[in-house]
């Protein structure tokens, strides 16, 4: 099995100190740095743009797990990859041709992550499952940090688990959204390996990165 990362989102950070903010999380321990990104149309929130994640390069090596929340996808691909993302993940709602936008991803030697929404099917992806890096399940409906976990997606992750061990892939089973203290356990025991968890991270025991990062691994 995978050990188990983490992947702080800095939606929940203070976006007037964010290169401090993502400094604190890699000294925490944090594994990834998951970046949301919205544009206001496939969800209903805006949020950073490639020139913002550009200039917070600089304040870490960790790898940028970037989620693209835009629609239409494809075109903006290669300007987030350009400006230091290292993880690529996309909705396969947002893409004419989830194909074409896993290709060209890798084409500019990224990793691919494909996300699916608490009603988008397996099925959806699984043409393409075996040349992703990473299956990222929203655990609450794309937009907005500190929603509650969705405990019905547990039977995605297990079928995702399902079908990369009867295949023998080796890509990633993430899972975001109100990833907590309480539920963390389960959905590991489902077969994730990264949780993304932002508020747990940020705010639980009066804002210790550092424990809350360690509590989240040892569960």
């Amino acid at each position: 099995m995978k050990k188990i990362q983490i992947s702080p989102s800095i939606l929940s950070a203070d976006f007037s100190q964010l290169g401090s903010e993502i400094k604190k999380l890699e000294q925490g321990g944090a594994d990834l740095i998951h970046v949301d990104v919205m544009d206001g149309h496939f969800v209903p929130n805006l949020t950073i743009g490639p020139p913002v994640i550009k200039n917070l390069r600089k304040y870490t090596n960790l790898p940028f797990d970037v989620h693209l929340m835009i629609s239409p996808v494809h075109k903006y691909i290669e300007n987030y990859a350009e400006a230091g993302a290292d993880i690529i993940t996309i909705h396969p709602e947002a893409t004419e041709n989830l194909k074409e936008s896993i290709n060209l991803i890798k084409r500019l030697g990224k990793k691919v992550g494909v996300s699916l929404n608490p009603k988008t099917e397996i099925k959806t992806l699984i043409d393409e499952i075996d040349s992703v890096d990473l299956v990222l399940v929203m655990s609450v409906n794309p937009g907005f940090g500190g929603q509650k976990f969705m405990p019905e997606v547990l039977d995605k992750i297990k079928e995702l688990k399902k079908i990369k061990e009867e295949n023998q892939y080796h890509f990633d089973i993430e899972v975001d959204g109100g990833i907590n203290f309480s539920n963390s356990k389960i959905v590991l025991e489902a077969g994730a390996n990264i949780l993304v968890s932002g508020t747990t991270v940020f705010k639980e025991n009066d804002g210790n990165i550092k424990a809350n990062i360690e509590k989240l691994k040892s569960m």
